[in-house]
């Protein structure tokens, strides 16, 4: 199946889908993203992940031109036409992504007076093994950016560190951050087991407030800490990922070292964010 584009109210196979050559999503990596998991042509917790863009945009200071609904109806076009494609198709839409950029642009930093360009994509999606290895990277993440928190386009970091994970057999890198107080994944959040608690970077650590994140610490004990460093990833029992395509996705091994997996508290994730998804696809 193709996956399908809704750009600026046209609709189309990727194929076929365009913006303009200077867009400052595509120059300087001006824009705002979300990305959902869709659940039988639904997209999972839209709501909090609409909330979310809304902040990220507000951060770095790009207005958003459309309300909720207009984002809900482009998502369903794009979500349509896809299913449509998809019906011979042995995958069905199974990932929506939304991306707002700057709109076009001068060759600099500087933005133009000039509407945002929205982009909203629906298809397959790429299925995770059920279990995951991990390693740590050298680089770091910066808690005190100008962009700290929001989900931006600017993901060249990640590309780096992401492709250094899978010379190495992992799916993901974790990062610590500038003063070395362990962070995230390059697109993930990171629970690990200490001293018999589940424990979470906090917010503070520069870390994205991952909407999976967010529901597993409402669903099961978490301790959210500001001192949890590259170190205690050596002396946990057990971890896992937190991700909108992952859920949550156990880990067997870190930088090499074998974990159980999944472990208690990891299962017990596992089982919390199922029942929560089985109660509704849009938790408040």
């Amino acid at each position: 199946m193709s996956t399908w584009v809704w750009v600026d109210g046209n609709l189309s196979p990727s194929g076929d889908a365009r913006v303009a050559a200077l867009d400052h999503g595509l120059t300087v990596g001006d824009g705002v993203f979300e990305t959902c998991k869709v659940v039988h042509g639904t997209p999972f917790a839209l709501t909090r992940h609409l909330a979310r863009l809304r902040r990220s945009a507000e951060i770095i200071g790009l207005r958003l031109a459309w309300s909720d609904d207009d984002l809900r109806a482009a998502s369903e076009a794009a979500i349509g036409a896809a299913s449509i494609d998809a019906a011979n198709a042995t995958v069905g839409v199974e990932r929506l992504r939304i991306t707002i950029t700057g709109g076009p642009g001068p060759l600099g930093s500087d933005r133009s007076d000039v509407p945002p360009t929205l982009v909203v994509a629906a298809g397959p999606g790429s299925p995770w093994p059920p279990i995951t290895q991990v390693v740590t990277v050298p680089w770091t993440r910066n808690e005190r950016s100008a962009v700290a928190g929001a989900k931006t386009t600017s993901y060249a970091e990640n590309v780096v560190a992401l492709a250094e994970a899978h010379r190495h057999g992992a799916s993901e890198a974790l990062l610590a951050n500038t003063v070395g107080l362990l962070s995230e994944g390059t697109g993930s959040n990171i629970f690990l087991e200490l001293d018999g608690l589940l424990c979470t970077p906090s917010l503070a650590s520069g870390c994205l407030p991952g909407i999976t994140r967010a529901l597993v610490c409402a669903a099961v004990d978490v301790v959210e800490r500001d001192d949890l460093t590259l170190d205690d990833l050596v002396r946990t029992s057990e971890a896992f990922l937190t991700s909108s395509t992952r859920d949550v996705h156990p880990i067997d091994a870190i930088d090499g070292r074998p974990l159980p997996a999944p472990g208690p508290l990891t299962a017990e994730a596992v089982e919390a964010f199922a029942s929560l998804q089985a109660r509704t696809l849009d938790p408040a």
